[in-house]
């Protein structure tokens, strides 16, 4: 009996509360550290577009599209590179890495294997793209190479011109242009 009093007073003496371990206050940062720290933005996700090519997406898996200054059909002068001061039009946009191709420009050759017996290999020449920020829109009445911008005309539609010489490069005669010379390549492609 002597000895459940000893204890009892031994447990009185000594003062436990929920928030301290025998006489020590818990820190649940300290002892877990990985809790404590704040949740980071995921990273974006990455889509593959070529084997040997990368390409940022949106958290929705579709890929970032860059606007670009120039549309197909248009006249441009390349300002730097090799082929410096040529001028052409453009056949193609990627817009996924805002590169153009321009017609008979950075020419790179391909080396084509035979595809049957007896038909001998080839040596061809292919239109390689080009960054759009290397090519710049150009007109030809007035010579000059000029920086785009956009402005809206009286009747709502909203269109680019050169800031230089002040001429609109979005005019309806230019794209029904684009698109005949589009239909005529697409059939002689079929034939």
């Amino acid at each position: 009996m002597a000895a459940m009093a000893a204890l009892q007073s031994s447990f009185t003496s000594l003062s436990l509360s929920s928030n301290s371990f025998l006489g020590q206050r818990l820190s649940f940062p300290s002892l877990f550290p990985s809790l404590a720290k704040s949740v980071e933005k995921p990273c974006p996700i990455v889509m593959k577009l070529k084997r040997w090519e990368r390409i940022k997406c949106k958290p929705n898996s579709l890929p970032i599209v860059h606007k670009m200054h120039v549309k197909v059909g248009d006249t441009v002068k390349i300002i730097s590179g090799h082929d410096k001061g040529r001028i052409g039009e453009i056949t193609k946009i990627f817009k996924h890495n805002s590169t153009v191709v321009v017609k008979e420009i950075n020419l790179k050759t391909k080396h084509m294997k035979s595809r049957e017996e007896g038909e001998p290999g080839q040596i061809i020449k292919v239109e390689a793209p080009i960054h759009s920020s290397n090519v710049m829109l150009y007109s030809k009445e007035q010579d000059v190479a000029s920086r785009v911008g956009h402005k809206t005309l009286e009747n709502g539609t909203r269109v680019r011109y050169l800031i230089k010489t002040g001429e609109i490069i979005d005019d309806a005669e230019n794209w029904k242009r684009v698109m005949k010379e589009k239909e005529k390549t697409e059939v002689a492609a079929a034939s």
